[in-house]
């Protein structure tokens, strides 16, 4: 007859072993399949360990509950096993569950240029995948929290009483419970996605995390803006990204009136023909405005993305005023100034005021009026009568 703490030692030790011996075979068995496809190794990577924690540990319980000499202990033994087992178990369906997600992302590549789609499922699998982590870690802590018999008693009080609890909860965490759907409306509503090009708050920048309270974005001069998700869902905002990055931008420029708006044009061809930043959609010059002593010569161009649209822009800034400088320097703005004599006693030359005029003086000015009086009377006072009245005075009239 052996002793029984030696008997317990053997038994855990044919326990190990018999956990050993599992995670062998099951490593044996994924490493064939890898050789056919090439997931398995990605989830080995990801479940390898609490895989293997949680063979040990279930080996171990079963050796401490067939074999431990002190059966008081057992009971405490179990509970503790138990919570092991739960954490374990937890462990393991995170693995998993960011393994499948790992080749949800793998499929969709966002580093393509048409990558709308991809975006849009990887900022879904993301929120996705963090909403499930959170309740697998809320539900195991729970279960935790079962093991232990008071905290089973206070379970079913708070059941019983789980109306006026609930309304507490609701009032205590309401922003956090806002920013949390506000995140799975975005998500799920498409109106924001990973890598979207958007302007918020006057900042210009990419969607670089989409989480269940925040987003954050990562501006052009690698600055971070960190903003709750329900700014995006009642706030407006400008998405350079929604259905393409094919973007069209201006150029202005403040010349004298002797500029060649026909030679510009002539020009701007050359210099997108030079650059591979033009898409070749559109290429406009246009002069928009001439007052205040100059003329405003306005540029579109259109390229493949936001970045590219700037550099463009900033390379026909560039060339067009080179160019001004070097072949049409009459262009250039200027302010002119007219320098006069005072004369002492100036003629004074008389003047007839037109009668004709915008509302008044012809029949279509007077048809132009009655479009803004609707018709209402026009009369001319008189202290006489209707019957008394001087003929020469003129008679009431609609207009």
């Amino acid at each position: 007859m052996l002793d029984p703490w030696l008997q317990f030692a053997v038994t855990l030790a044919v326990a190990v072993v018999a956990a050993l011996a599992v995670t062998v075979a099951v490593a044996l068995a994924t490493r064939l399949a890898a050789r056919r496809r090439a997931w398995p190794a990605g989830l080995v990577r990801r479940a390898r360990r609490p895989f293997r924690v949680l063979v040990l540990v279930v080996a171990l319980w079963i050796a401490c509950t067939v074999a431990f000499p002190d059966r008081d202990w057992v009971p405490a033994l179990d509970q503790t096993f138990t919570i092991l087992v739960i954490v374990a178990s937890a462990w393991l369906l995170g693995a998993l569950l960011t393994f499948a997600t790992d080749i949800t992302l793998g499929r969709y590549r966002i580093d393509v240029p048409d990558n709308r789609v991809a975006r849009r499922i990887r900022t879904q699998t993301l929120i996705v995948r963090r909403l499930a982590i959170a309740l697998i870690v809320i539900v195991s802590a729970g279960a935790i929290l079962l093991t232990f018999p008071a905290v089973q008693a206070f379970g079913a009080s708070v059941l019983a009483s789980a109306g006026i609890a609930s309304i507490i909860a609701g009032l205590a965490a309401q922003s956090v419970l806002a920013n949390i759907i506000a995140g799975l409306q975005l998500a799920f509503s498409d109106a924001l996605r990973v890598d979207d090009v958007v302007v918020v708050e006057g900042e210009w920048g990419r969607v670089g995390e989409i989480t269940l309270s925040y987003v954050v974005l990562d501006l052009w001069d690698d600055r971070r803006l960190v903003l709750p998700c329900t700014y995006f869902t009642t706030t407006p905002f400008q998405n350079w990204t929604r259905e393409g990055s094919e973007l069209l931008g201006s150029i202005e420029l403040d010349l004298d009136w002797r500029v060649s708006p026909s030679r510009m044009r002539a020009q701007l061809e050359k210099v997108l023909a030079e650059t591979d930043l033009w898409d070749g959609r559109a290429s406009v010059l246009q002069v928009t405005e001439a007052t205040g002593g100059l003329v405003r010569v306005r540029i579109l161009v259109t390229a493949q993305d936001a970045p590219t649209l700037f550099d463009l822009r900033c390379i026909v800034r560039e060339a067009m005023v080179s160019w001004v400088q070097q072949t049409m320097p009459a262009a250039l703005p200027v302010q002119r100034v007219l320098m006069t004599e005072h004369e002492e006693n100036p003629t004074a030359e008389p003047t007839q005021t037109a009668e004709v005029g915008l509302f008044t003086g012809s029949a279509e000015a007077e048809a132009r009026a009655s479009t803004f009086t609707q018709a209402i009377p026009v009369v001319t006072p008189s202290a006489e009568g209707p019957d008394d009245a001087d003929p020469s005075l003129p008679r009431p009239r609609s207009v």
